[in-house]
């Protein structure tokens, strides 16, 4: 069985005056690359920076992300 985490993260950063990937990866202490990743579904964030993401935006974690079986 297999697992995805899903993220609204490049709709976010849109409706945030389009934010960038360099400018949401500076508020969370994370490199560009690390966005970038995350937001394409290559790479699951930690725990730490999901909850930083969402942080960013003003939201709750699950507002952000999803888990999908």
């Amino acid at each position: 069985m297999s697992t995805q985490i899903t993220n609204r993260i490049r709709r976010l950063r849109f409706e945030a005056d389009e934010m960038t990937q360099q400018e949401l990866a500076d508020l969370v202490g994370a490199t560009r690359q690390t966005i970038h990743a995350i937001e394409a579904g290559k790479y699951g964030p930690s725990l730490e920076l999901a909850f930083r993401i969402a942080r960013a935006f003003r939201l709750e974690i699950n507002e952000v992300f999803g888990f999908e079986d």
